[in-house]
């Protein structure tokens, strides 16, 4: 999972969705009854508890928002890191609605944890799981636009995807070829050409100092030198097959 949708609208249709699958399922099954809130004050309870869902949701698309914008990237890791972050947000909140003055439950917390968020847990993650991918869908398309950081805060280049042409490796530097006003342009940023590659995983590597847009492939001028737009590049024995497939 590569991507991420950071629209607050999108995430907080799938906190309501959330909130109704946890206010039908609070309200039918009741895995809130501990024998110390009395009939009355259920179908308020079962509201609390998925309205208390709905906010922390929220809470997590503007969090996950803030840090996609800051690095750029999502990964599945981030992903369950995400969906872990929404549990904690959701058990500290509802434990202390539970625990307070208004409800003024019984259980302790490894009782509650047990017994009652558990349940919570199981019943909820497949609904996140599956909305957040169905999220990705709903990403608008338009033109790519990559994003290349270096070491230093001032490392940074904001280019189209398809303008990238290649990278090449420059001792503790990368330079970045791309397409300007349709001239070919330069920039140095201190970074590595295994980090770049690891960012944008669509970059084909050539040779152990140069990666290559494929896109902006034309042709081979003899057996070990390609021609990119604007720009001829060696090409290793080693990394050969690989372009042989364009």
């Amino acid at each position: 999972m590569k991507q991420l949708n950071i629209s607050i609208k999108h995430n907080l249709v799938v906190g309501l969705l959330i909130a109704l699958w946890l206010f039908v399922f609070a309200f039918i099954i009741k895995p809130f009854d501990d024998g110390t809130i009395n009939l009355r004050a259920w179908f308020f309870l079962s509201f609390s508890f998925s309205f208390m869902a709905f906010l922390c949701y929220g809470l997590l698309a503007i969090i996950q928002k803030s840090f996609y914008q800051k690095i750029g990237k999502w990964n599945i890791s981030l992903e369950i890191t995400a969906i872990l972050l929404f549990h904690l947000l959701y058990l500290i909140g509802v434990f202390a609605f539970y625990k307070s003055p208004i409800l003024n439950g019984g259980y302790a917390f490894s009782e509650f944890f047990s017994v009652i968020f558990i349940k919570v847990v199981l019943i909820v993650t497949p609904i996140i799981i599956l909305s957040r991918r169905y999220l990705i869908k709903l990403i608008p398309i338009k033109e790519d636009v990559l994003i290349i950081r270096g070491e230093n805060r001032l490392d940074i280049l904001k280019i189209n995807k398809s303008d990238l042409v290649c990278i090449s490796n420059a001792q503790n530097y990368v330079e970045i070829f791309y397409l300007e006003n349709d001239k070919l342009q330069a920039k140095l940023i201190r970074s590595s050409l295994k980090k770049v590659q690891d960012d944008f995983g669509f970059l084909i590597q050539i040779h152990r100092s140069h990666l290559i847009n494929p896109i902006h492939f034309k042709s081979w001028r003899n057996a070990n030198t390609i021609i990119l737009t604007q720009i001829e590049l060696p090409v290793s024995r080693n990394y050969k097959e690989a372009l042989l497939t364009l």
